[in-house]
């Protein structure tokens, strides 16, 4: 198994699921007349993330490691969403980010030394470890929040909205 298909792949296909249910958040959200702002500020508790930034935290995880892992420099976004459709740019952003990475760019990758600096602290990786370890849980839990978020709010979202179809 190449490290691009353990990451690259799975990120790409994450992301897209994450739209799918924003999508269906905002349709439910038309549907019960709910105003987006409610739904995109909604958090699951009080010291948890909302909505928009669980969705620009799984955005920031995902082109952080293809980048990280490619040896390329990480795409810079403002976090500045405040709407659906804004937050549907990011995530294609991300998408077309990742994309254009090549398995050979992460030829090596799961060897290399990745040092993340979180609260002034220095985690040192190798690249399988920052991508097993850090990365594929972070993105995966901001994902499953969002998930949570809008299932809490009554959008009829199921496993298969999560996991998507098969491709």
């Amino acid at each position: 198994m190449h490290l691009y298909d353990v990451s690259i792949t799975p990120l790409l296909r994450t992301l897209q699921n994450l739209k799918h249910i924003l999508q269906q958040g905002e349709l439910y959200a038309e549907q019960k007349k709910v105003a987006p702002e409610v739904v995109l500020d909604s958090r699951l508790a009080v010291d948890m993330y909302p909505l928009i930034k669980q969705v620009q935290l799984v955005s920031d995880m995902s082109k952080g490691a293809g980048a990280r892992l490619a040896g390329l420099e990480i795409p810079q976004y403002a976090d500045d969403e405040t709407s659906f459709e804004t937050l549907y740019v990011r995530i294609d952003k991300t998408v077309d980010f990742l994309a254009q990475i090549k398995p050979e760019q992460l030829e090596g990758a799961a060897s290399k030394e990745v040092v993340l600096t979180i609260r002034k602290v220095d985690l040192t990786f190798t690249g399988l470890d920052y991508l097993e370890k850090w990365v594929m849980p972070n993105v995966y839990f901001h994902t499953t929040t969002a998930y949570n978020i809008l299932r809490h709010l009554g959008v009829p979202l199921g496993k298969t909205d999560y996991l998507g179809q098969k491709r």
